[in-house]
């Protein structure tokens, strides 16, 4: 019997009510057998700070504790003057720091949103992506070029 892959599911809006995070709670439903979708609440993480990355504060330290045991990352994004919310960009910042320690290396991401718009998130997703690249090992880089 296969062990089950776990995914961690991040929601880059804070606000309860929101259509992301809405399709996230969806997506831990519909989770395919064989599959888990855990949800890591990104509230709380403070402004990233290189004075304080030596010792994070102990919600990032969970953070990366989740991304480390997970299999893959689902990020569920709405889209801010087109890209990335500051929040969801500060929680990806603290779990790649300090340099050469980033919880990011390694982990296959899907990403997804949802919004009223007529784009929809597609400049989010497309902004997410480049941060995403930038974060793995330099020797994988040309895979994703």
């Amino acid at each position: 019997m296969s062990k089950p892959v776990r995914i961690l599911g991040i929601a880059g809006r804070l606000r309860r009510q929101s259509y992301n995070r809405a399709a996230l709670r969806a997506a831990t439903q519909l989770a395919p057998e064989g599959a888990t979708i855990d949800i890591f609440e990104i509230d709380g993480i403070p402004p990233f700070s290189e004075d304080d990355e030596q010792d994070p504060p102990s919600k990032v330290t969970e953070l990366k504790r989740r991304i480390c045991e997970s299999d893959a990352i689902l990020f569920v994004t709405p889209e801010y003057n087109y890209s990335i919310p500051g929040v969801l960009k500060n929680a990806i910042d603290w779990a790649s720091r300090p340099y050469g320690d980033s919880a990011w290396w390694g982990k296959p991401a899907a990403i997804m949103g949802a919004s009223p718009g007529a784009f929809g998130t597609a400049r989010a997703q497309y902004h997410l992506r480049q941060v995403m690249v930038a974060l793995s090992k330099p020797e994988d880089r040309d895979e994703w070029y």
